[in-house]
């Protein structure tokens, strides 16, 4: 098993290709990727119940299969284990899953229901940047979410430290903020999948200053594939209620029509990262 730890950031729709033109990207190769990915679960979620996701991700004639399971942290920032590894295809490894422990408590029954679910088809434009000592993969997605007959965007951002120092994934985040319209993201592609298909999203509750910020930034990712505004005001909420000048500030920026700027993405980061400091240390992956 892996540990993946990344920041996750949802951008505006001009998000994309100004940061395309970020000098800390100026001529640095990147790689282009065309993924298919395929979500399963059981008829009654019971992954999703446990917090778990597992796909099947096609690249050209390669497939691979991946379980991640519930991350931690919030304000962006996740720690999460996760399993990978080719396989033949047309479908599951079954074999495979049935060895590792997550999927081995949940009992025998629940990998005999596993089927196809939802999908997302996107592309990923990759970048590698070593910053502030440590190596760190930049991915820009682009694509679509399919549910059914429900559909969603991706337009997001992911920073995954490979080597090195946390703090250097806030760091260039904050250098992205500058110019690009962004903002820190809670909900993976597999859960926004499944709220599409199930056609609800849900909060999770509150308590500490962190577990408030990412109730508010859950609250936004709903808002982005629902369109409803009144994720907007549960977002607005769930800040006011963490009594801190740099939340209030945030919700009171989310009253403006085009709220998602440069300038609350610098806010939202800075108050993610400082309320992600005041949470208990996580170890730094070896390089």
């Amino acid at each position: 098993m892996g540990q993946e730890i990344e920041l996750k950031l949802a951008l505006g729709t001009s998000g994309p290709a100004r940061l395309a033109r970020h000098p800390r990207l100026a001529g640095v190769a990147s790689e282009v990727l065309r993924l298919a990915n395929t979500y399963y679960d059981t008829p009654d979620g019971a992954l999703e119940e446990a917090r778990m996701a597992l796909r099947l991700r096609r690249r050209g004639a390669s497939l691979r299969q991946t379980l991640k399971t519930e991350g931690k942290g919030a304000g962006g920032l996740s720690r999460r284990g996760e399993w990978e590894w080719a396989v033949p295809g047309p479908g599951l490894d079954l074999s495979g899953l049935a060895e590792l422990p997550p999927l081995a408590a949940l009992g025998g029954h629940v990998l005999e229901q596993l089927a196809p679910r939802f999908t997302t088809d996107f592309t990923r434009h990759a970048w590698t940047l070593a910053v502030e000592g440590a190596r760190i993969e930049v991915a820009l997605d682009e694509g679509e979410i399919r549910g059914g007959t429900q559909r969603a965007p991706i337009r997001e951002l992911e920073l995954e430290l490979q080597a090195g120092p946390t703090r250097a994934l806030w760091q260039l985040a904050t250098e992205f903020a500058d110019s690009v319209a962004l903002r820190p993201a809670e909900t993976s592609k597999a859960a926004r999948g499944a709220a599409l298909l199930a056609g609800r999203w849900s909060l999770p509750a509150g308590g500490p200053p962190l577990a408030w910020l990412k109730r508010a930034m859950v609250a936004l990712d709903a808002l982005t594939d629902t369109g409803d505004d009144r994720w907007r005001r549960l977002a607005a909420e769930a800040l006011t209620t963490l009594d801190d000048r740099e939340a209030r500030d945030l919700a009171g920026r989310l009253a403006a029509p085009d709220w998602l700027t440069p300038a609350f993405g610098q806010v939202a980061l800075d108050l993610a990262r400082r309320l992600d400091d005041a949470a208990p240390d996580a170890p730094e992956p070896s390089s």
